[in-house]
């Protein structure tokens, strides 16, 4: 890939957007799963050397709601993929 961006979230994060999002199917996810989830996750990406990585910290931004962040990720991304700003 050109770019593998990844959204790092800590436990609690993720347990937040599950809730918000409301999705029945997602209502009974164990907590002892999201965390080993999550720690694959975080070893995969410690791993990963096949292309340009971007991490993005969900727990510091929010890009959904807020402008700014949504900026700053876009701008985070043409860096990485255009070496610009």
């Amino acid at each position: 890939p050109d770019l593998l961006i990844y959204l790092k979230a800590s436990i609690p994060k993720l347990v937040d957007q599950i809730q918000k999002r409301g999705r029945d199917y997602e209502e009974n996810i164990r907590l002892d799963y999201l965390k080993r989830l999550n720690g694959f996750y975080e070893r995969w990406i410690e791993g990963y050397h096949a292309g340009p990585l971007l991490v993005v910290d969900v727990d510091v931004l929010d890009f959904t709601t807020r402008e700014e962040d949504l900026a700053d990720v876009v701008r985070r991304i043409d860096a990485q993929l255009f070496g610009l700003f």
